[in-house]
């Protein structure tokens, strides 16, 4: 058991931190009041390797773990949650749908072009009566001749107004319930494929999240992705690993408000001293560090068995549960030793309150991670 970075790691983190401290936070301010999404960003960190990290160079992909993945979600994150959720369900969702059911011809013909960041994706799942119970999900597909047609419309797909790709999940056997379910690959500029209400949001302002709505959607059969009915069952695996990226995310926000609250602390003075020489805020940073600390761990171990291949179905919902409920204790405190200049956005620390609550609820709520650990410790 080691708990060193190597060589490559240290200068993945310099990299993604030069790349997010020079091309995003200089405009953090000005996505997130506007609602930018912002694309040349997003378009040369494809460059860079990180809209394709965890797939293999022979497919255009970066070829790296999900450690390594993992650092790059934190350190995009640490400047601006939104960018980091971008990438995130970019890779662990779309992509990795597409990489983990897909056939060969289907990897060559778009894995390349999501992981080099020439097309966005994105991936629909959640439907306005279908979140936490997918079973419910009401988008059709009905086999017509040599076609499958869609009809029905999903929510809360994050890069929506911006994908040129979308794996869309439609319930081809209602009788099957979640063995129902099937997916598809969709190209954005199919007829039928529109793109709904985009949402204006409490935080993650700068990440687009939508609709996307099918009428009389018309796809070829080779635009079914895996078998027939078992969509459902391959998003959970999915999930495994976008909960890594999450609890990534959700560090990534907690060290980046835990930073600033620091600083913050450092400069501002109270009765003739700096707030840091109080103990009061001492015992603050010190709980700050010390619960970011264990859920960097939780999220590496998460990734570290990925990387092994072992099933990491307990792991990576631990390890987004623990990260996210820790990012919202970390923005709350940074708020607080902030005191009125946390409440104004001259400060970083009002944007990450605002981002970091979307961490207990985007790829399953607290609630739902709570009942998989359950799940799993009984089967043991």
């Amino acid at each position: 058991m080691e708990f060193e970075y190597t060589e490559e790691q240290i200068q993945l983190r310099k990299t993604v931190r030069d790349f997010a401290e020079a091309e995003i936070a200089p405009h953090v301010l000005e996505w997130d009041e506007d609602q930018i999404f912002p694309l040349d960003a997003i378009k040369e960190a494809g460059k860079l390797g990180f809209l394709g990290a965890i797939f293999p160079e022979d497919l255009g992909g970066a070829g790296l773990g999900y450690i390594d993945y993992a650092i790059i979600i934190e350190e995009l994150a640490r400047v601006d949650p939104s960018v980091g959720l971008i990438v995130a369900a970019h890779n662990s969702l779309c992509t990795n749908h597409i990489y983990l059911a897909g056939s060969e011809e289907q990897h060559r013909k778009y894995i390349p072009k999501l992981a080099t960041g020439e097309w966005i994706g994105c991936w629909s799942l959640t439907e306005p009566e279908a979140g936490s119970d997918a079973g419910g999900t009401r988008t059709k597909a009905v086999k017509q001749g040599q076609c499958w047609v869609l009809n029905g419309s999903k929510t809360f797909t994050t890069n929506a107004q911006y994908a040129d790709v979308c794996v869309a999940m439609g319930m081809t056997d209602r009788a099957a319930s979640h063995h129902g379910i099937s997916a598809f690959i969709l190209e954005t500029g199919v007829p039928g494929f529109h793109v709904g209400k985009k949402e204006n949001k409490l935080g993650m302002r700068a990440s687009a999240t939508g609709e996307v709505i099918f009428t009389d959607c018309r796809l070829p059969e080779s635009q079914l992705l895996g078998k027939q009915g078992e969509g459902f069952v391959d998003s959970l695996r999915i999930l495994d690993g976008g909960r890594i990226s999450i609890a990534a995310l959700s560090v990534g926000v907690a060290q980046g408000a835990y930073e600033a609250a620091l600083k913050y602390s450092k400069q501002r003075k109270q009765f003739g001293r700096p707030i840091s020489e109080f103990q009061a805020i001492q015992n603050k940073l010190a709980d700050m560090a010390t619960e970011i600390d264990a859920a960097r761990l939780l999220t590496y171990r998460a990734g570290w068995m990925k990387d092994q291949n072992q099933r990491v179905t307990k792991e990576s919902s631990m390890a987004k549960l623990f990260a996210s409920e820790v990012a919202v204790r970390a923005a709350n405190e940074a708020v607080q030793i902030h005191g009125g200049y946390g409440f104004i956005k001259d400060y970083p620390v009002e944007k990450f309150y605002r981002d970091v609550k979307l961490c207990t609820i985007g790829e399953g709520t607290s609630e739902i991670q709570r009942m998989v650990i359950a799940r799993q410790l009984l089967k043991s």
